[in-house]
């Protein structure tokens, strides 16, 4: 099995930085610290179980670890994202993803896909859940609900086997265990009352979706019971 045209044009890694705040009055005055601005690297990068070589997150309570080792971001949304922003936010990593992938959308990648890339082999583990930074990044207060409207969340990786990759490197598609679990139907769960309790139990069983993701649906599932 194999994806189609599907491989990373662009991989990032980020420090953590110190942002200050924005005076124009839009709740975005506080002084911030982050490592979101990712810049792209050359060459052959080590993807270890915490993620890429050298690359940084300010807050590991909810960034990084095992299940958010890597993220991945599609550059098919470029120009929507330049009609919807006016900026060109589709660089690589504007969205500050690890991998700038093409061919790939969250209409065809699958929570548990297992993917061979380079020499490494990474499964997705969950729809990536944009938080504030993602604003401040852009400096648009309203850019986390745009991404939850749209769906254009982006995904994140753990990984299986460690090893090298670089730029170019197509995805080899070595198991899809939920074919019925893109990620963009994973998003309607906690962005959107499309899905039936039935189906939000059933993604919340799924044994790939990372644990952070069971419990947040667990705690919707609590309020619309």
């Amino acid at each position: 099995m194999a994806t189609v045209n599907s491989r990373i044009i662009s991989i990032q890694i980020g420090q953590v930085e110190e942002f200050p705040g924005d005076a124009s009055g839009r709740g975005l005055e506080k002084d911030w610290q982050s490592a979101i601005r990712k810049r792209p690297v050359e060459g052959t990068v080590s993807v270890a179980l915490g993620g890429l070589h050298g690359d940084q997150q300010a807050d590991r309570r909810v960034h990084g670890g095992p299940d958010k080792a890597v993220l991945a971001y599609s550059i098919d949304h470029r120009e929507d994202w330049q009609s919807e922003l006016g900026i060109d936010s589709g660089e690589p990593g504007g969205f500050g993803e690890n991998f700038t992938v093409s061919g790939d959308t969250e209409e065809t990648v699958c929570v548990g896909d297992v993917v061979e890339i380079g020499s490494a082999i990474l499964q997705v583990s969950q729809p990536r859940q944009p938080c504030w930074k993602l604003s401040r990044r852009w400096n648009d207060p309203q850019l986390v609900k745009k991404v939850a409207r749209t769906g254009w969340t982006g995904w994140y990786y753990r990984v299986l086997q460690e090893g090298e990759v670089e730029s170019g490197n197509e995805f080899k598609l070595a198991d899809r265990p939920n074919p019925d679990w893109t990620i963009a139907r994973s998003n309607q769960a906690l962005f959107h009352d499309d899905l039936s309790i039935e189906q939000m139990q059933e993604l919340s069983k799924l044994k790939e979706l990372a644990e952070s993701w069971k419990r947040d649906l667990l705690r919707r599932l609590a309020s619309k019971s």
